[in-house]
């Protein structure tokens, strides 16, 4: 294991990275103090759980009254006696409320919106993860408060200086950052302004792991023989899987050899093939009722799906009293057995993607990978781990995971990235660039084809719009700090027009490798962000077209700057012989177009 830098800092800080996970979330934080090596600690006590201190993780649901003001949250809507009073008071309990966030590409036909528990009415899910956000927030302070010596000074000394780490699963792009940024501010744990979001920080679910991997000593081993390896970080909503390589070891650097992967398959899905299973079976049965349903599957959650490990031994779910019968089913003194392939199936779906993705994702890796870590709370599944790890042994790789705490792997990774950023250059998962006009040329039949699109810019030449520009294609390897830019011109009759600038980026997800026209699969093009600038200042160079007509040109460039967690867009243009730049807002598309 490596051990932490000293703060470079001037002034004491505070950095609290939050998992807010499909299941269970968690949150670690580190006091920044100038001169010092930084402890990374997770938050280990919460309301709700004071008979089990030392536990860092509390389960992600929340208990809302009818009025929308939240009751409980955490373990403390998870209390014994919790669901007869959300009985008396009419509360509506929200859980796996993360995956209303998830990208919309995620969607297959192993998750449909309509299998999802619903979300309150008149709330958004941006709502309900801001309320959850502001609890989780609210206990840190109260561990950190009560747990350090003076710790009310503490809190004082840095309120306004904390640092947040949100993570997310390796399949959320910048529309999730943006969201979950906003209901940090709806929270209340930064400001909205452009201090306050700057705050804010984000890690894939994946990276983050390995920086627990490295951190806990899980990856010593494996660092000090140069190896490659791959994080499967399988958590309740999705199973994250990441490859990296070692490429220096003082100091340590990584880099990311393949796009990472994010597929639907975690534990929140065998909760759902059971519930339907229970269904089926139940449905000619005295107990297929939702009420004993709903009895049986949390015993399920809580109990029979943790230590499962063997199709060979049956498997039992307690619901109702020693009266409950019925032998056509397999229901004897309020236990309904399962048998062994019965419980098999429920998991094997995830297996399946997992081992398959693994494989993908091994071949498409720049350098061979021996090793895989398995991380997340579905982690600690018996039957997962022994067929995951069977299966990667016929495929040459060796499976290893930490003896416990799997659960907090994210948001202890998620400060130590903050601290470290061990990661250097990371893999492009998809192709990014803007929707613009290119001019006409008849010699090329594409042209010819969509002449009945054509449009007259003001200086009298020809265009043709729907063509995509790529900036940054699939599968570039990009350093942390690295830019990729293109220069584009628009033109105006008036040159007012061009006192401000706009551009949208927009990425691509088909398959071609040099895509051109939108109008060919127009559904694997989709918007990231628009970037704008004010460029009021800026002299518009005027010109006269073919026909005499006068007009103004003004030139710039779209530059991205990817190898962040987060992708980020600028636009550049000078300004006095000086270069400007212009941070990324939401605008209406505008027309520009490629300058040769």
């Amino acid at each position: 294991m490596t051990s932490l830098q000293k703060y470079q800092g001037d002034v004491r800080k505070l950095v609290v990275a939050i998992d807010v996970g499909t299941t269970y979330s968690g949150v670690a934080y580190a006091v920044l103090d100038p001169g010092v090596v930084p402890n990374i600690q997770g938050v280990k006590r919460f309301p709700g759980q004071e008979n089990m201190a030392g536990d860092s993780k509390i389960p992600s649901i929340l208990y809302y009254r009818r009025d929308g003001t939240m009751h409980s949250a955490g373990a403390e809507a998870a209390q014994p006696g919790m669901e007869l009073e959300a009985e008396d008071e009419d509360l509506q309990l929200v859980s796996w409320f993360k995956l209303h966030l998830r990208p919309e590409r995620l969607d297959s036909g192993e998750i449909k919106r309509s299998e999802l528990p619903p979300l309150p009415e008149g709330k958004t899910v941006l709502d309900v993860f801001a309320d959850f956000l502001r609890y989780l927030f609210a206990c840190t302070k109260r561990y950190i408060c009560q747990t350090h010596a003076s710790g009310e000074s503490l809190w004082s000394s840095v309120h306004d200086r904390i640092e947040f780490v949100l993570s997310h699963p390796n399949g959320w792009e910048g529309l999730q950052q943006g969201k979950m940024r906003q209901a940090a501010v709806m929270a209340g744990l930064i400001p909205d302004t452009l201090e306050g979001h700057e705050r804010v920080h984000f890690v894939t679910e994946g990276e983050a792991s390995l920086h627990y991997c490295i951190r806990s000593g899980l990856a010593t081993d494996v660092i000090a023989d140069g190896q490659n390896v791959m994080i499967v970080d399988a958590g309740g909503g999705t199973v994250d899987i990441s490859s990296y390589s070692f490429t220096s070891t003082s100091p340590l650097t990584v880099e990311e050899i393949a796009s990472a992967d994010c597929i639907m398959q975690g534990s929140t899905r065998v909760n759902v093939r059971a519930e339907n299973f229970l269904h089926e079976l139940l449905k000619d049965s005295a107990y297929g009722n939702e009420e004993d349903i709903k009895a049986m599957m949390d015993y399920f959650d809580k109990s029979t799906k943790p230590i499962f490990k063997d199709k060979k031994e049956p498997a039992y779910i307690k619901f109702g009293s020693m009266k409950c019968n019925d032998p056509k089913v397999n229901i004897r003194r309020g236990q309904l057995m399962l048998t062994g392939t019965d419980m098999e199936s429920f998991f094997m779906s995830a297996l399946t993607s997992i081992v398959a993705t693994v494989q993908s994702q091994r071949q498409a890796a720049s350098s061979p990978i021996s090793t895989v870590f398995l991380v997340g709370g579905f982690a600690a599944s018996p039957w997962l781990y022994a067929n995951l790890q069977r299966e990667l042994e016929t495929l040459g790789l060796s499976l290893c995971r930490p003896d416990t705490h799997t659960n907090k792997a994210v948001a202890e990774g998620g400060v130590s990235f903050y601290l470290e950023h061990f990661v250097s250059a990371r893999i492009i998962k998809m192709t990014y660039g803007t929707i613009i006009g290119t001019e006409l040329n008849l010699m090329d039949p594409e042209h010819r084809a969509r002449m009945h699109k054509r449009l007259v810019r003001p200086s009298g030449r020809i265009m043709l719009p729907d063509y995509f520009s790529a900036i940054l294609t699939k599968g570039t390897r990009v350093q942390g700090n690295e830019e990729k830019s293109e220069s584009y011109m628009k033109e105006a009759r008036e040159v007012k027009t061009l006192d401000t600038m706009s551009a949208e980026i927009t990425c691509y997800r088909g398959s071609k490798r040099d895509p051109r026209w939108v109008d060919v699969e127009p559904e694997c093009f989709t918007t990231l962000c628009t970037v704008f600038a004010d460029t009021s200042k800026v002299i518009k160079a005027p010109r006269i077209a073919s026909n005499g007509a006068r007009h103004y040109v003004q030139v710039f460039d779209i530059v991205l700057m990817c190898g962040l967690t987060e992708l980020q867009a600028q636009i550049r243009w000078k300004e006095n012989g000086e270069e400007k730049r212009g941070p990324a807002k939401i605008v209406y598309e505008d027309n520009i177009e490629r300058l040769h």
